[in-house]
């Protein structure tokens, strides 16, 4: 099962297939989590079996110089203030996607999560104050604001086995906004003496940076050279320089393109195949590369670097302490100690839970959480996970013994606020199945992908009508992922509340007999023989020369001068050439594609993965029909 599942993740397509927003970002956080959480233990032993040589290698001194001009900085500084970079980088692209593809595209239902995450962040760092007000610690507040958003979505998956992607989304929507801020934060409160001239010469870099990401201006190496300066301008200038990475990712613009801009990629590739000179080679590339938004491109090359490498050597850098019982006796009655762990283990939840039920109420509903209760009480416990951006807080703001008090509470939250949200989902799981999918999933609208909603009088439908959950295909009967989908559909449709839809989408410029196999289904289908057709299209599909399309109509037992003289007229053209304009307005470039209750279904596409989306699915409609 496991090959075959792994074949039908692929796709026929006009380009690599977008990812859901924050789908791949979500898969990508959960494995690295593992990879982090191993540095963590590393760095204890480390600095517990060797303090010294922890520290002092740590400390060795990295230069880079050029003519008279030389940084040196020692290696944990080049990790939190010129490595992280790259992390801040991606936390800004993934905010941008957001805004642009994500479900904050519909612009209110950003407003939820706004307040979650501002509340999330103030109530922490009062309570953290009402520990250290006055005394020696109360500047270092920044620690207890920031949840860490990669590894709270790695330990999600891990204590929270089973629960729906919808909260893990929910979760990342709203500490996206948390990241934002927490880097505000750093930049105005935590930065010192500041250079004013440098930070000028930063804002000038930026600004040169976001005039040429809005007229899409694609020389990447002027990114890079404008990127580094504005990094060195405000380290310079006493900024931490982190915050240029989150800027520069805020401006890179995600998209999905359009038909006829991947369509003449598809051409480029086809001239240079027809003449491979180094001239054509360079067109296919700019003309394929073209054909990605600047967003996904930087995405897919930072966000595995920064996951697995980037994180887990900031946490082997940072979190070793000593650790001994006199030491943990007087580091838990310190106030340091004690504000980070009750601001992040009661004050997110609170903060979550709390401007959740207040909007809910004070709207009558409109501004509700786009999960469940349950699924907003576990958000809120696991989001007292707070580790990479509070440590480096930590770092800016304190040394010596505050520091170790400062890393032993944001150690000991990350421990408690598993368990507490392990004990959440287990009791949620108790639950019978119907309160236990309106507690996970909740009764909130779901933004709906599929644009042209199903037509009975139109589309072609195997299944109940009345069923409670649609799956919607686009297809290609030359696509040999579509063949590869055929049974697992059939065995799926041996559900008898689900209803299948079969829609149109030849990719004429890569299946050569795509359309006209498409048009003869639908000269079938005037003649009552949809599906019969469908069938045997997908089970021969390197057989759709015009001969063996009329072979098919005669084994049909069809009037097969009259589909011969409906296709050469392309009768259906026009009503193919509506399902190709239906998966153009939903974003689909690639077969198969599939829907479920309007929803697009990322991903997988094997038998038991399509299986849980449709239980989920269910689940919702359920729901909806008893509000």
């Amino acid at each position: 099962m496991t090959d075959f599942s792994a074949l039908l993740s692929g796709q026929t397509s006009w380009r690599r297939e977008f990812a859901a927003p924050m789908r791949a970002f979500l898969r990508t956080e959960a494995g690295s989590s593992g990879v982090l959480a191993a540095a963590i233990v590393v760095a204890l032993l480390w600095a517990n079996v060797a303090p010294e040589l922890y520290d002092d290698f740590w400390r060795t001194e990295l230069s880079v110089g050029l003519g008279n001009n030389v940084l040196s900085l020692d290696l944990r500084e080049w990790i939190n203030s010129g490595l992280m970079t790259l992390f801040f980088l991606v936390v800004g692209l993934e905010a941008r996607r957001e805004f642009d593809l994500g479900d904050l595209r519909e612009r209110s239902r950003f407003v939820l999560p706004l307040l979650a995450g501002v509340a999330g962040m103030i109530v922490p760092v009062l309570i953290y104050l009402a520990f250290n007000l006055g005394g020696d610690g109360a500047h270092g507040w920044g620690v207890a604001m920031s949840t860490d958003t990669a590894l709270a979505l790695g330990l999600l998956a891990l204590v929270g086995r089973g629960v729906p992607d919808r909260i893990r989304i929910f979760l990342l929507t709203v500490f996206v906004v948390d990241d934002l801020l927490a880097l505000v934060v750093i930049g105005v409160v935590y930065s010192e003496n500041v250079d004013l001239m440098m930070l000028a010469a930063a804002i000038v870099a930026f600004a040169i940076v976001l005039t040429l990401a809005i007229y899409r201006v694609r020389i990447t190496w002027l990114y890079v050279v404008l990127g580094v300066v504005m990094w060195a301008a405000l380290l310079t200038s006493g900024v931490d320089p982190v915050v240029a990475g989150l800027a520069i990712g805020l401006t890179a613009t995600a998209y999905t393109p359009g038909r006829e801009e991947l369509e003449q990629a598809t051409g480029l590739v086809r001239l240079f195949r027809e003449q491979p000179t180094p001239e054509l080679a360079r067109s296919a590339t700019v003309g394929l590369t073209a054909t990605i938004s600047p967003n996904e491109r930087l995405q897919f090359l930072y966000h595995p670097w920064t996951s697995y490498l980037i994180v887990p050597l900031f946490g082997l850098a940072n979190a070793g302490i000593p650790i001994d019982l006199d030491f943990l006796g007087r580091a838990y009655t310190a106030p340091i100690t004690l504000g980070i762990l009750i601001g992040y283990v009661v004050g997110k939840p609170v903060a979550v839970i709390g401007v959740s039920w207040l909007l809910d109420r004070a709207t009558g509903g409109r501004f509700r959480p786009q999960v469940g209760w349950a699924g907003v009480i576990g958000s809120g416990t696991i989001a007292g996970i707070g580790f990479t951006v509070s440590l480096l807080i930590a770092t800016i703001a304190f040394e010596g013994q505050e520091l170790v008090e400062a890393k032993l509470g944001l150690l000991s939250a990350v421990v408690v606020a598993s368990a507490l949200t392990w004990l959440v989902f287990r009791t949620a799981k108790l639950l019978s199945p119907p309160k236990k999918a309106l507690a996970l999933l909740g009764d909130a609208e779901q933004l709906v992908d599929l644009i042209d909603p199903v037509d009975p009088e139109r589309d072609h439908i195997r299944g109940p009508q009345d069923a409670s959950v649609t799956l919607v295909e686009y297809g290609d009967f030359e696509c040999p992922y579509c063949g590869l989908a055929e049974p697992i559909v059939r065995d799926l449709l041996l559900d008898d509340d689900l209803r299948y839809v079969w829609r149109h989408l030849p990719l004429s410029d890569v299946h050569a007999r795509a359309q006209i196999a498409a048009e003869v289904s639908e000269a079938a289908a005037a003649q009552g023989a949809f599906w019969e057709m469908h069938d045997l299209l997908l089970a021969n599909q390197d057989k759709l020369q015009p001969a063996d399309l009329l072979g098919y109509a005669g084994q049909l037992g069809l009037d097969t001068d009259r589909l011969h003289d409906e296709v050469k007229r392309h009768v259906a053209a026009a009503r193919v050439a509506q399902d190709v304009e239906s998966a153009d307005l939903s974003g689909v470039s690639g077969t198969p594609t599939f829907f479920i209750n309007g929803q697009r279904h990322y991903g997988a596409y094997d038998v038991d993965t399509l299986k849980a989306a449709i239980h989920v699915a269910r689940a919702r409609a359920k729901i909806s029909r008893r509000d």
